[in-house]
């Protein structure tokens, strides 16, 4: 990364906050602020004004969905991985749709946890495998065509390919490597899949082809 990723940490134990801001220390983040509840995030947010935010579902007063999407609607800039120990699918789809950036699970261990959250700053969406497996298995479940009068306007062939491998949690990189172009090409390509289908980010792109399918040519 090119600068110091400003991180803050919402979490209502602050035992968890404590070991996961050591962590982020040593690995060269900065953490510049913890809140104990959804509350205490929006309020913290506005204040210090984080590039990252790490953020708990469960949460007494406020949850962390609803934080997300205050935050969000407040602060679009500001990148939100979840960081919960919830494996329920229509958590991982909510928080995905209230505008989070990814969704780990906190049994990762630390070295996946960082390999994960590393391409945050490009754009990667860093989602658990387990979590990105049941994507994919509700992917597995639809067939070609389905999803097609969806989006506003057709994609191209390529950026049904670049949808594709996106939704199988390919990074840039590994979808660059495949089709023998370079990463900002793939990068274009994503930016106009996201134009089209009215999505914010990755993880939406994600969501989007897990849940309804992509037309396969």
């Amino acid at each position: 990364m090119s600068k110091t990723t400003r991180v803050l940490i919402v979490d209502d134990h602050a035992l968890f906050r404590d070991g996961i801001a050591s962590l982020l220390l040593s690995h060269g983040y900065e953490v510049v602020g913890e809140a104990s509840n959804g509350l205490e995030a929006v309020e913290r947010a506005r204040e210090v004004r984080p590039d990252l935010i790490l953020m708990d579902i469960r949460m007494p007063d406020m949850g962390g969905l609803e934080a997300t999407r205050l935050i969000k609607a407040e602060i679009p800039g500001v990148k939100v991985v979840m960081l919960t120990v919830s494996d329920d699918e229509e958590d991982l789809f909510e928080a995905i749709k209230s505008g989070a950036q990814g969704y780990l699970l906190k049994k990762l261990r630390s070295e996946v946890f960082f390999d994960l959250i590393a391409g945050v700053a490009q754009g990667e969406a860093p989602i658990s495998p387990r979590m990105a497996a049941k994507m994919l298995e509700e992917f597995s479940k639809f067939g070609p065509g389905r999803g097609e009068a969806d989006s506003e306007q057709d994609l191209t062939d390529r950026e049904e390919e670049v949808l594709q491998l996106v939704a199988q949690g390919r990074t840039n990189k590994e979808i660059a490597s495949q089709l023998v172009v370079s990463e900002s090409t793939v990068k274009y390509h994503l930016r106009n899949i996201l134009d089209k289908l009215h999505l914010e980010n990755r993880a939406q792109v994600m969501a989007y082809a897990a849940q309804r399918g992509t037309r396969r040519r």
